[in-house]
């Protein structure tokens, strides 16, 4: 019989090897391994409607969750939300949907008094980084909720009942303790950032670092890695693989969107989940170690009193291979000539009013269109 990997062992992949892995430890009870873990990255003042020092009450769907991947260059630089999901799971808990969230999406940004925001309309990926901006210093938290209210804002999304944010940089050390991932490479794709070898390419003269002008929407020159679509599985190292999801430009006369990474992002959540249950590491507790390790403090986590160990307990009876990525319509949004962001498209109005009634299933079963076919 086929083993069936927990749910939620997948779900914080897509923002997290680290609570996959936290999932299988709490299923072959090592709760001591996870203990010294817990505290460096549990923080529930994410959550809006919930104190940091909140009990812990029972986890039963419907649930939402916002999952939110950041990659700041240094400490002192406000992060930008590059990737954001959010996961409904019913009120039977029988299966997940995933939708992303364009990081381009123009919404209205929230006013915030700790950061002394004002509220305007603007791209919601730089939500987070306005919002974190607090007395001359970056505070990760308080961004979060801005852009949780932000998100909320678009969908009509009372509240999460659970979020995450994971550091980019921690996911290189995570899949390196894996040994990389295998992936089907759905169309041609080049690196806009690294070369064949994996470093980073050279910046055109023109294009400095710092004080960049105008026209250097894409400053690097020389050779690109590149990746060709493929019908079956193809290894990737972990430099390659992470690379690969992070493209969202039209290169050698390929049409590329960021609606083309959102969907790399949610194969690489499958491909990570395969390559975890394929080496046994949700069982393993000398390999749940190494990758706890390998994530050291790239992730934070709330969930509203409960501890990522009693969420995955919650959901241990939920099937990956049930998962159900959603593509969200979509496109560009413009003043005149001028580029403002992504727009969603008919539809998902009625999709997001389908989450809030906890009526995913049958929505998607009448617009089957939505439904990523992976």
């Amino acid at each position: 019989m086929k083993r069936r990997a927990p749910l939620w062992a997948k779900v914080t992949t897509a923002v997290g090897a680290s609570l996959a892995v936290l999932s299988g430890v709490a299923l072959v009870g090592g709760q001591t391994l996870i203990a010294s873990y817990t505290s460096d990255f549990t923080d529930n003042s994410l959550l809006e409607s919930t104190s940091a020092n909140a009990a812990s009450k029972d986890i039963k769907g419907p649930l939402t969750m916002l999952l939110v991947g950041i990659d700041p260059r240094n400490a002192k630089t406000p992060p930008l939300s590059d990737s954001i999901v959010v996961a409904h799971i019913p009120a039977d808990m029988s299966t997940a949907y995933l939708f992303s969230i364009p990081r381009d999406l123009y919404v209205d940004i929230p006013a915030d008094s700790k950061s002394g925001l004002r509220a305007h309309k603007g791209k919601i990926n730089s939500a987070m980084a306005l919002g974190s901006q607090v007395d001359g210093k970056i505070d990760v938290s308080n961004g979060f909720k801005v852009l949780s209210k932000a998100v909320r804002g678009v969908t009509g999304i009372k509240d999460f009942d659970a979020a995450a944010i994971i550091n980019f940089g921690g996911f290189k050390n995570i899949v390196e303790a894996l040994g990389g991932v295998s992936m089907v490479i759905d169309m041609d794709v080049k690196s806009e950032h690294l070369t064949p070898e994996g470093k980073q390419r050279p910046r055109l003269d023109r294009c400095p670092v710092k004080n960049t002008p105008k026209g250097c929407d894409h400053p690097y020159t020389g050779p690109q890695a590149s990746y060709k679509k493929s019908a079956k599985s193809i290894r990737l190292e972990p430099w390659q693989a992470l690379d690969y999801v992070r493209q969202r430009y039209a290169n050698a006369g390929v049409p590329m969107t960021d609606y083309d990474r959102q969907r790399h992002q949610q194969q690489f959540i499958k491909a990570m989940a395969k390559e975890a249950m394929s080496k046994d590491v949700i069982t393993d507790v000398s390999k749940l170690s190494k990758i706890l390790d390998a994530a050291g403090k790239s992730l934070t986590f709330a969930g509203g009193g409960n501890s990522p160990i009693e969420w995955a307990v919650a959901l241990k009876n939920l099937n990956v291979d049930d998962m159900t990525t959603i593509k969200l319509p979509g496109g560009g949004k413009f003043d005149g000539s001028s580029y403002l962001g992504e727009e969603f498209g008919a539809g998902t109005d009625d999709f997001f009013e389908a989450v809030a009634e906890d009526r995913v299933g049958p929505f998607l079963l009448d617009n089957p269109a939505m439904v990523n076919n992976e």
